[in-house]
């Protein structure tokens, strides 16, 4: 199961245990019992990032893959299922379709 998270001060459905950077997460699959399972995972993986640093600059600032993936997080299979918002390619209006 792949998770994409992204950094929010806003809404957190997640919390670094180190520096409380909070996380929204994008989840692939819905399941429960997953759900559960990954997030002793991710808590884990957050953990590990801060190997040489305490604060909340361990984290990417940019939305990132759990288990890792090489693609663009965009074209993950957890931001295009769980519905991650205003990373998709939005359709360019050209002027002449523009009423």
């Amino acid at each position: 199961m792949q998770v994409l998270l992204r950094r929010s001060d806003d809404k957190q459905d997640i919390q670094c245990s180190i520096c409380n950077q909070g996380f929204r997460l994008y989840w692939e699959r819905s399941s429960l019992a997953e759900q559960a399972t990954m997030r002793a995972i991710i808590h884990g993986e957050l953990r590990q990032q801060h190997a040489t640093d305490e604060t909340p600059s361990a984290h990417p600032s940019a939305p990132f893959n759990l288990p890792s993936w090489s693609g663009p997080p965009q074209y993950s299979g957890a931001a295009l299922l769980g519905g991650l918002p205003d990373l998709h390619p939005v359709a360019r209006k050209y002027p002449e379709q523009a009423t």
